[in-house]
């Protein structure tokens, strides 16, 4: 019984209190690593949009010529049956 008489219990106050303490100490810290950040200058964002914007046409001209590729294999293969 002494044990369980000596150990502090924590209200419902202080685990509310705490928690907001949480939450404040994570919007600081993600603060303090958003002024870590270091942004790309204007030709660095232009040469990744581009990047970006060819690998996309890339990407999908492979797939359509997959799907065409399929399309047919598969037309082919129901006309065998006729």
């Amino acid at each position: 019984m002494a044990n369980n008489e000596t150990k502090k219990k924590t209200g419902f106050f202080q685990k509310i209190g705490t928690f907001f303490k949480g939450i404040g100490k994570y919007f600081k810290e993600v603060f303090a690593e958003v002024k870590k950040l270091t942004w790309p200058t204007k030709k660095e964002l232009i040469n990744y949009t581009i990047a970006v914007i060819v690998f996309c046409a890339l990407m999908a001209i492979i797939i359509g010529l997959l799907d065409l590729a399929f399309g047919s294999g598969f037309n082919f293969l129901a006309g065998l049956g006729k």
